[in-house]
């Protein structure tokens, strides 16, 4: 009986896990990124959208990750060249939290 108690606890637990990392991302994405992304991802002025954006449906999460961490020049961008005067910052996050940013992209991407 503890063990079947036990197993439980532990599974929901990481069914929590995996819902409370998707909130997470949509909230770092709300306090990092929509100022220039736009709120659900659809850009602005400032920025491409990620709302149905295929690069972002296509990419490996380590690519998407890399541009978060290392930033990009807006000559770099694979959007609308030109059209963005302003590149990517570099962002200052945890692993957990770029994870967690790249989920909600992907998920943002899909719709």
């Amino acid at each position: 009986m503890r063990k079947l108690i036990l197993s439980t606890v532990v599974a929901a637990g990481l069914a929590f896990s995996g819902s409370a990392i998707a909130a997470d991302g949509a909230a770092i994405y709300k306090a990092k990124c929509q100022a220039c992304h736009g709120a659900d991802g659809v850009g602005s002025p400032m920025a491409h959208a990620f709302k149905g954006n295929d690069w972002i449906k296509t990419q490996k999460e380590d690519v998407i990750s890399g541009v978060i961490k290392n930033g990009r020049a807006a000559k770099e961008s694979r959007f609308e060249k030109g059209k963005y005067t302003i590149g990517m910052a570099k962002q200052v996050l945890t692993d957990d939290e770029i994870n967690a940013i790249v989920t909600h992209l992907k998920g943002l991407a899909g719709k």
